[in-house]
């Protein structure tokens, strides 16, 4: 007779929460699904969409240690996607993006060890890499968090390691819902730079990276997927032709904590970084604070290495970017009347 597992998703009610639950809903090893987060309303709805005793709702936040602490008791596996993800609204509010994204994780984490749970991915984001944004700095930290954890950890007991990946198509404050908005009320788009450049990744490549991390992961590592990336421009010229508008075009520059493009692996990751056809993993770097025993043994030719960005990856032509979109339900509801096509909330 098989073990019966229960698995816990922190952010459970927004669309990363809603596709592994859509995954995992009906998969045997798992008796219980516990989804944590702090919106009633977000939870009362998905209880009545899904309407599965397996699934178990909990109301509190990251930030709180006695309700993460209730929560994780009892967990053999978690998903950590709880965080503030918004770029600018983390630019304005700094501090609470350190609350969230750094200590409701490593809240998150010592709860984890404490009840020995056997292994928990957390979620980091391609602005971790090189980051010059609130957001971006409170995730890179949170991936810091996650391996200095992890390398005291019993790896036959507990495993903590981590995910890295790029826009996630039409997920919430990203650009492709504000262009077909903008097309549906015939209103021009606005784009901020033509040449800027987004790695493009829909919400199942999303699920199938950290479903990766929970297969492999050993301690303190991290996967990235390879994914494709696309100009901004040929981004909104995709969406025109799909929708047969030809609305103009209005430039407003970026927006605060904006990069041209974005980084995935750096090239200091790069080094240590393993190819592994579809994904890399990048090991965490266990050498400890004794330094002088490592002093005549460091890494020769860093420079030869090439970080792994939106800029030199492959680049979406306008055909391309089109099929890509058509994964998407919306644009699936839209363009093909499909109207089966699940939608998931942000």
């Amino acid at each position: 007779m098989s073990v019966k597992r229960t698995l816990l998703i922190t952010g459970g009610t927004g669309s990363f929460g809603n596709a592994v639950l859509q995954r995992f809903i009906n998969y045997e090893r798992f008796s219980e699904i516990r989804i944590f987060s702090r919106d009633e309303k977000k939870q009362d709805d998905m209880r009545k969409r899904i309407n599965n005793q397996k699934v178990k709702f909990y109301i509190g936040d990251v930030r709180n240690q006695s309700s993460v602490d209730t929560v994780v008791k009892g967990v053999d596996f978690i998903f950590h996607a709880a965080a503030l993800k918004q770029v600018p609204s983390c630019e304005f509010f700094p501090v609470e993006a350190v609350k969230t994204n750094i200590l409701g994780t490593d809240n998150v984490l010592a709860a984890a060890e404490r009840h020995e749970v056997k292994k928990a991915v957390v979620l980091s984001t391609d602005k971790a890499a090189y980051p010059i944004n609130a957001m971006g700095m409170s995730k890179a930290l949170m991936e810091k968090v996650m391996i200095a954890k992890s390398r005291n950890l019993d790896e036959k007991i507990t495993v903590f390691c981590g995910t890295r990946y790029g826009n996630v198509m039409a997920s919430r404050g990203s650009v492709i819902p504000l262009f077909i908005e903008q097309i549906k009320a015939n209103k021009p788009i606005t784009i901020t730079d033509p040449n800027m450049t987004r790695f493009m990744m829909t919400l199942e490549d999303a699920v199938d990276l950290v479903l990766y991390a929970f297969e492999h992961g050993h301690n303190g590592d991290i996967f990235v997927q390879k994914a494709p990336a696309v100009t901004i421009e040929t981004l909104a010229n995709a969406l025109q032709q799909l929708y047969k508008t030809n609305l103009p075009v209005r430039i407003i520059g970026t927006r605060h904590g904006e990069k041209l493009y974005e980084t995935l692996v750096n090239r200091e990751d790069m080094v240590k970084a393993e190819d592994l056809g579809n994904y890399y993993r990048i090991p965490a770097d266990n050498r400890d604070l004794n330094y002088e025993r490592y002093f005549s043994e460091g890494i020769k030719d860093v420079t030869k290495y090439s970080e792994y960005h939106s800029h030199n990856t492959h680049q979406l032509n306008i055909e391309e970017m089109k099929q890509l979109l058509l994964k998407l339900p919306i644009i699936r509801r839209d363009i093909l009347g499909d109207m089966n096509a699940i939608q998931y909330p942000d």
